[in-house]
């Protein structure tokens, strides 16, 4: 068991191996390249090998196919040959897309350097070893279209040439947005979905899953990724995400990249954890592998399928790479095609060099000198599927599809074309040998197909699509195996909050995380905190603050606090709404239960008063007070001591009409009646006086208007009142905390403190007029009781005023209530009070003799003076 598996590892680093022997001199000798003939012919450049100076010291200027370059395979790029054998066989074999035509294949390598690159394709156009511009040595070319890729700089260069030709090109390698100008590329098609709007949206989307807000970006100075970091950067703009730094890779010739001295301190020293990468990150890693390996291995790398490539040759590498996240377009299986690559041998194809070379680098297979071609008798069970998935991938890669359904649309507008043909000339002979190359090109732009995957096929770039993503992460367990795995899609057409579908428990995060990284500048605000941007600092980079009173924040980072209803109020975390208690001044809380004993109390025991009075009605000292002004002024007050029942209990339009009206037009005939009562003592006392002619006013019951006429008077403001604006029932929500207050708005401010005016001008009147008649005789001493409790009236309804205003709520309410208690009081304490002391407890001075003797030693005194 032990020995099999020791086989097992020792197979799987073949490779590293067999690279160091010697290249065969076949490789650099042979122009290899694969032709299988048909009707019409398809031509293809593909970069299956690449150079690999053996000197030291290499000379750019003069590089070229020759014994000082160690000529290699890159084995992943033979699946392109593989998917466009396979598309070329399944439509020979259709027998509804091109009947009685073939295709044909011919296919060139193309060098690594873009210096040669025209070199295999004035191979194909010549048909010579040696390429003559503007020379064919063909009898006649079947050629129809031509496939060039994988980097969009190989195309650009092919497409200038056989633009001359306005020969048809489709580029299978990834959407690049500069080959759609059709004024400088009018020949050149792309096959691949375009990668606009929705790639840059989807990174975007990706971030804000993992709440990564601050990445960094590393990119090369070509027009290309300027032109991505503009887009990306509008992107994440408008998502409130923040790039920590841009670090640039220069270009300086062929594959040689130039890397500033401070491109590694944005990397090591920024706090993002984070790296879109749009630059060639093979070269990258294999960079940063000695010197920085310790800190990189703490990176999430993102980037697309467009600058990823394929595989990592070095094991190393995968090391670094692992748990890189990809966005690569998605697309369908091609049924199929998987056995298509199991069954590809020399032995099957043997005029394919390119699956000689690939069976002597993996399999150690010996080449022939002379032709390049193995040995009939080496490993017959051999077969790609053998290969580790980092040398070759028995999944379709991306550039494969596009090649495979670059032959279909190739193969449909053909079929187009010579629909078209024969319609137009049914009758005619046609050659279809002679097929002009130019005549496809309506075809082609028009063309909208569906391939066996279900996928559509659209050259035409303003027809495509917003493509579906697949969201791929690298694992690398056990070390040196591999694999790219689907964790997540990204669907730019679904609605939205339903575009990303992730898998979180299947990414492999690079080996330096324990958990999902966290990528921000600042730490995240919790809830009950809002964000407070730095000043001259990004968005991303914040301070957190307490939400305002009785505003919130129920989630993490908010930019501001959300205000909390009327009718709740924030608790003590800032992080709910809760609702607000209702609440109003009721009989069973005991603010209300004591105000409601005491007016009750207060108004039993001004009847009791009252009682007393009627009674001692006979008694001198009843008959001397005005005996009918005393019983209409015990009366009221009796009422004025039940008005706070109307303040108290759950409030309605009813009764808060009825506390605001009857509470003034009692308080007006109280009023009222001390006025008429200060007027008669006043009236009384002219008359008793020597020379006096006011007996009259008494005689004629003129002072019995008084109460009528004041009250008609307060009637008549409190109509006004009601009809202009009625007090009506109002919710408070503001004066207590966690509750909201049920009360009655006075309505019009203007009557309300009219009203009060006005009873303020009748006290005021009345004090006034018993203030000048205080020093009347005793008989008439009442005077100096109605000066006092006028003086106790005006100064409890002069502190209500602002008291009032200093108040809100329910302290509002008693305090109103305390004034028309406390108001009410005074004018019986003070008028009242002595009297019934007299009537009660000092009987003796209630006699007649007793108030005459009094009355003539206070007139003796009187005229002396």
């Amino acid at each position: 068991m032990l020995f099999s598996w020791l086989f097992i590892y020792w197979f799987l680093q073949m490779p590293t191996f067999i690279w160091i022997i010697a290249t065969p001199s076949c490789l650099s000798e042979t122009k290899h390249h694969l032709y299988h003939d048909g009707t019409v012919i398809i031509g293809a450049f593909f970069p299956i090998f690449y150079l690999y100076p053996l000197k030291e010291r290499t000379n750019w200027e003069s590089l070229s196919f020759d014994l000082e370059n160690d000529l290699r395979i890159k084995g992943q790029n033979y699946q392109l040959v593989l998917a466009m054998l396979f598309a070329i066989n399944e439509i020979n074999w259709n027998s509804h897309i091109l009947p009685n035509t073939s295709l044909g294949l011919e296919i060139y390598t193309l060098p690594h350097y873009e210096r040669n690159v025209l070199r295999s394709v004035l191979y194909w156009l010549t048909g010579l070893s040696t390429f003559i511009p503007n020379y064919s040595c063909r009898e006649e070319s079947k050629s129809v279209a031509a496939l060039t890729g994988i980097s969009w700089k190989i195309s650009e260069n092919i497409g200038r040439l056989l633009n001359l030709y306005k020969f048809p090109q489709l580029a299978f390698g990834p959407f690049e947005h500069f080959l759609t100008d059709r004024r400088q590329f009018p020949s050149l098609y792309q096959v691949a979905p375009k990668e606009e709007a929705s790639l840059f949206y989807g990174i975007a989307v990706l971030m804000l899953y993992f709440n990564w807000t601050w990445v960094g970006l590393l990119i090369t100075d070509d027009h290309s990724s300027i032109q991505f970091i503009s887009d990306l950067r509008k992107e994440l703009d408008k998502n409130k995400l923040c790039i920590a730094f841009v670090s640039t890779v220069s270009l300086i010739g062929e594959a040689v990249y130039y890397v500033p001295n401070d491109f590694w301190v944005h990397i090591l020293e920024s706090s993002a954890n984070v790296i879109i990468i749009y630059t060639d990150i093979a070269f990258l890693f294999f960079k940063i592998e000695n010197s920085y390996r310790k800190h990189i291995l703490r990176k999430v790398w993102v980037t697309t399928s467009k600058v990823l490539g394929s595989k990592f040759r070095e094991y190393n590498m995968l090391n670094l790479s692992h748990g890189i996240l990809t966005f690569s377009p998605h697309h369908g299986e091609i049924l199929g095609f998987t056995n298509f690559m199991q069954e590809a041998t020399p032995i099957k194809y043997p005029d394919d060099s390119f699956l000689h070379v690939l069976w002597n680098w993996y399999f150690n297979c010996p080449l022939s000198h002379s032709d390049c071609k193995i040995l009939e008798n080496c490993m017959p069970n051999a077969s790609l599927e053998l290969l580790p998935g980092k040398m070759f991938d028995m999944v379709m890669s991306e550039e494969s599809y596009n090649v495979y359904n670059a032959v279909y649309a190739i193969a449909h507008s053909l079929h187009e074309m010579l629909l078209n043909q024969y319609q137009i000339q049914p009758q005619a002979t046609q050659d279809r040998n002679t097929l002009l190359p130019w005549q496809l090109h309506p075809f082609l732009k028009n063309i909208q197909v569906k391939n066996s995957a279900g996928d559509h096929v659209v050259l035409d770039w303003k027809r495509k699509a917003d493509p579906e993503y697949d969201i791929t992460n690298l694992w690398n367990f056990p070390t040196g195996l591999s694999l790219f795995v689907n964790v997540g899609t990204f669907t730019p057409l679904s609605p939205q909050g339903q575009q990303l579908s992730l898998s979180e428990y299947m990414i492999q995060w690079p080996i330096g995380f324990t958990e999902t990284p966290q990528s921000v500048c600042s730490e995240s605000c919790n809830p009950g905190f809002r964000k407070v941007v730095l000043e001259n600092k990004l968005a991303c980079c914040f301070d957190c603050t307490p939400c305002p009173d009785n505003e919130i924040s129920n989630e993490t980072d908010m930019d501001q606090c959300v205000k909390c209803p009327e009718t709740h109020y924030a608790n003590a975390e800032k992080r709910h709404c809760l609702k607000k208690t209702v609440t109003f001044l009721s009989y069973n809380e005991p603010s209300g239960m004591g105000l409601t004993i005491m007016s009750v109390g207060f108004s039993g025991l001004t009847a009791l008063v009252f009682g007393v009075f009627v009674n001692h009605r006979n008694t001198p000292i009843v008959k001397a007070n005005n005996r009918s002004l005393s019983y209409i002024l015990l009366v009221t007050l009796t009422l004025c001591f039940l008005c706070p029942l109307f303040f108290i209990g759950f409030p309605n339009t009813a009764t808060c009409i009825l506390q605001q009206n009857v509470f003034r037009l009692l308080f007006t005939v109280a009023l009222s009646s001390v006025l008429a009562k200060t007027i008669t003592v006043v009236m009384a006392f002219q008359i008793t006086a020597p020379g006096r002619k006011t007996r009259w006013l008494l005689i004629s019951r003129v002072l019995n208007f008084i109460i009528p006429v004041c009250t008609l008077m307060q009637v008549l403001f409190s109509g006004v009142w009601l009809v202009t604006s009625p007090p009506f029932v109002e919710m408070d929500a503001h004066s207590e905390h966690g509750h909201i207050i049920i009360l009655c708005n006075k309505g019009s401010t203007l009557a309300f403190y009219g009203t009060l005016a006005y009873l303020g001008v009748l006290a005021f009147s009345s004090y006034f007029l018993a203030f000048l008649s205080r020093n009347l005789p005793d008989i008439f001493n009442e005077a100096k009781f109605l000066a006092f409790s006028m003086l106790v009236f005006c100064s409890v309804w002069v502190t209500f005023l602002p008291v009032y205003h200093s108040t809100t709520g329910k302290a509002m309410l008693i305090m109103e209530i305390f004034s028309i208690l406390a108001s009410s009081a005074s004018l019986l304490s003070l008028i009242f009070v002595p009297k019934c002391y007299i009537i009660l407890f000092r009987s003796e001075k209630n006699t007649l003799h007793q108030i005459r003797s009094k009355r003539h030693q206070r007139s003796k005194n009187l005229l002396k003076t």
